[in-house]
C-alpha cells in the first residue's frame, strides 16, 4: 500500500528545531519538513537549488543581494551557489525540496548541521 504523508502534521509534531525530516522522495530529490525558530546561519549549496515552501508562519531568507520575506503558502527557490541565511522570528514550519546530495548546512558545519541519517529518522 502506498505511503501517505501529511507535511503540515509531521512538521507540527517535530520536537527539534532546524532538524529536517524526510517525508517523501521524488526521483533524485527528498521532500523534507522542519520546524524552525531563530537564525540558521549563512551557508550555500554549491551544486543544488533549494526550494522552501512555508507551511505555517513566516520565514526571512537573507542573501547578500537582498532578502525575501515568505509567509504561509509561499514558495521560494534559493539558486545553487547563493549564500543564504534563513531566519524565523517566531516558530515557522517549512517544507523543503532538495536533491538527495544536498548537505543540510551546505558548505559549512555548525551545531545545527544534521546528517542524512538524522533526517531519515522516523518522527
Amino acid at each position: 500500500m502506498p505511503s501517505i504523508a501529511t507535511p503540515a502534521q509531521v512538521a507540527a509534531d517535530l520536537t527539534e528545531l532546524w532538524s529536517p525530516r524526510v517525508v517523501a522522495e521524488v526521483d533524485d530529490s527528498y521532500v523534507k519538513v522542519a520546524k524552525v525558530h531563530g537564525t540558521f546561519g549563512w551557508h550555500a549549496h554549491d551544486d543544488e537549488d533549494e526550494l522552501f515552501f512555508i507551511l505555517k508562519g513566516q520565514l526571512r531568507i537573507e542573501m547578500h543581494a537582498g532578502a525575501v520575506e515568505l509567509s504561509a503558502g509561499d514558495v521560494y527557490v534559493v539558486p545553487k551557489g547563493v549564500q543564504h541565511n534563513p531566519v524565523a522570528h517566531e516558530e515557522c514550519h517549512i517544507m523543503l525540496i532538495e536533491r538527495k546530495s544536498t548537505l543540510h548546512s551546505g558548505n559549512v558545519v555548525t551545531d545545527k548541521t544534521r546528517s542524512l541519517a538524522d533526517q531519515l529518522r522516523p518522527v
